[in-house]
């Protein structure tokens, strides 16, 4: 269960050269910082954390506004159909800015990389590879041995269908040649909870969601699909370093965007503003409780990733075949 209240108080309340920047190029009155999913997710708690150091940078209020449903696409129209002037943000993740595109052909009403703008992609999400503790496999070389053997017997589990949980199990599948069967849960939590009670045989979920289960040894963690190990769990190998599976690596992001229509120069400052809270300790820290690795990328660097991120999951999804169409 996440401790909403500690995380509030470990986000420090720092300001550059610990002045406010109002009047100096951002705006000065509140300002909304839309959230696509409901309170208590990832991307909930990654908007929290930095919604009061924000708050004394720039010397207005941040208002963290939850606006849900249609897998972050409601929330994502709200920022793009609202003025490019600052005064509305979105905390954004993979799945609005990079998926849903491609799983949404005929329902989506905005294009993501032409209508939205990145500012900074803050902290990136590896998935760990999680599996019930009497699986005959402790690495992902043993669990790719095993798929092959039992072809179609395992099943992982991961919070939905599209995201980046179930896409890492998708490009597993296809770079190791192997066939597991995806069981969609609604959310991580009951995800995990299965693997614990031997209901799947592994699953593709967030740190936060499964580290106490993994702790008090009810699940194992095997793997992580970043391309390089977890902090908070330096003992167990990322997928890469499997050297038939060196390309691989999948993680979700999150990261502030606008409009794409605001002008450079307010882009440019929100950079700095929000990558200069990014170098303070105690937000890291926040940060790295909830699995979460701090970025350090300039506003174009970010739009770049963003883009190679997309064209990543299209291929993804078109190799698996998978559609949200409904």
């Amino acid at each position: 269960m996440v401790r909403r209240r500690s995380l509030l108080l470990a986000a420090p309340a720092v300001a550059l050269g610990g002045h406010p920047v109002r009047g100096q190029g951002f705006p000065d009155r509140p300002v909304r910082l839309i959230v696509p999913y409901p309170a208590g997710g990832g991307q909930d708690i990654t908007a929290r954390i930095i919604a009061e150091p924000l708050r004394a940078a720039i010397g207005q209020p941040v208002i963290v506004e939850n606006r849900s449903g249609a897998s972050g696409m409601v929330g994502a129209l709200a920022v793009v159909q609202s003025p490019p002037d600052g005064l509305t943000l979105m905390l954004g993740g993979s799945g609005e800015t990079a998926i849903n595109q491609h799983l949404f052909r005929g329902r989506i009403s905005y294009d993501p990389l032409r209508d939205l703008r990145p500012v900074m992609v803050m902290v990136k999400v590896p998935v760990v590879v999680m599996a019930h503790p009497r699986m005959p496999f402790r690495s992902v070389p043993e669990l790719v041995a095993h798929a092959r053997a039992h072809p179609g017997a395992l099943s992982y589990s991961s919070s939905g269908i599209g995201n980046p949980q179930h896409l890492s199990g998708a490009l597993l599948n296809h770079m190791a040649g192997i066939e597991t069967v995806h069981i969609p849960y609604r959310g991580s939590g009951p995800a995990v909870v299965d693997i614990a009670a031997g209901q799947v045989q592994f699953g593709y979920n967030s740190l936060a969601s499964g580290l106490a289960l993994i702790r008090e040894g009810a699940i194992r963690a095997i793997r992580v699909t970043s391309r390089e190990r977890m902090p908070q769990l330096p003992e167990v190998p990322a997928i890469a370093e499997h050297p038939p599976l060196a390309a691989y690596e999948l993680v979700n992001f999150f990261g502030l965007f606008l409009p794409a229509a605001a002008p450079d120069a307010l882009v440019e400052r929100l950079h700095g503003i929000v990558a200069g809270l990014l170098r303070e300790p105690g937000l890291r820290a926040a940060y790295a409780e909830q699995g979460l690795l701090v970025q350090d990328m300039g506003a174009a660097e970010s739009r770049r990733f963003v883009a190679a991120e997309s064209e990543k999951f299209r291929r993804i999804v078109e190799a698996a075949g998978i559609s949200a169409e409904g």
